[in-house]
Parts: structure tokens; sequence; C-alpha cells
């Protein structure tokens, strides 16, 4: 069992940056992938971004690439997403997920996920 809590989400301004913090319990954190989603009022959840378990891979959303950067520190047990540029549509809760591979996170099959965090970019 793995437990995951985000932290990080706030208001900002259109062009503003945040850095969301996801923070896994249990010794397996550096078994599985991670990845981050999104989901916006009335909209399904999305996927953002994921990384391989040693962090050596990573994939994006096209609506995030060059914008959004995910990164992980086993020794933590942490995995982040470092949001720049940000816009508008991006206001959503981000959801922390964990899985077995970046390309399995990528099609939303996911193993374990966090409660949310409130992104909100004004215009």
């Amino acid at each position: 069992q793995v437990q995951l809590v985000e932290s990080g989400g706030g208001l900002v301004q259109a062009g503003g940056s945040l850095r969301l913090s996801c923070a896994a319990s249990g010794r397996t954190f550096s078994s599985y992938a991670m990845g981050w989603f999104r989901q916006a009022p009335g909209k399904e959840r999305e996927f953002v971004a994921a990384i391989s378990r040693s962090g050596g891979d990573t994939t994006y959303a096209a609506s995030v690439k060059g914008r959004l950067t995910i990164s992980r520190d086993n020794a933590k047990n942490t995995v982040y997403l470092q949001m720049n540029s940000l816009k508008p549509e991006d206001t959503a809760v981000y959801y922390c997920a964990a899985g077995p591979s970046v390309e399995q996170l990528s099609r939303r099959e996911y193993t374990y996920w966090g409660q949310g965090t409130q992104v909100t970019v004004s215009s």
C-alpha cells in the first residue's frame, strides 16, 4: 500500500509559477513510476506528466510540454511538478498517482492516487 499526499497548490496570476509536491509513504516508492493528473470542473481527469522509477524517462501531455516539469527524489519519497508560465486553462485539482510504468500512467492506468491539491490561475 502506498499513500500519497499532495501539497503546494494555490492561487497564482497568469504567467506565474507554482511547485507541487507529492509525498509518498512506504518503502516501495522507487518501485513505481509516478505521475500527475488534473481535473477541471465538469471535465474528465486528464494525464499531465509521468516519470519512470529511476527518473530517467519522462513524458508530458502536449498542452503542458515546455512549461511543466516532473521530477522525483527517491531518497525523500517525493515527486514534484514545477509549473511555469501558468495559464488560466491550467486551473484544476492536481492529483499525484503511482503506477507500473510511464506508458501505463499516460493511459490513465494507475494503482494509487492522492487526494489532490487545487491550482487556480487568474487572468
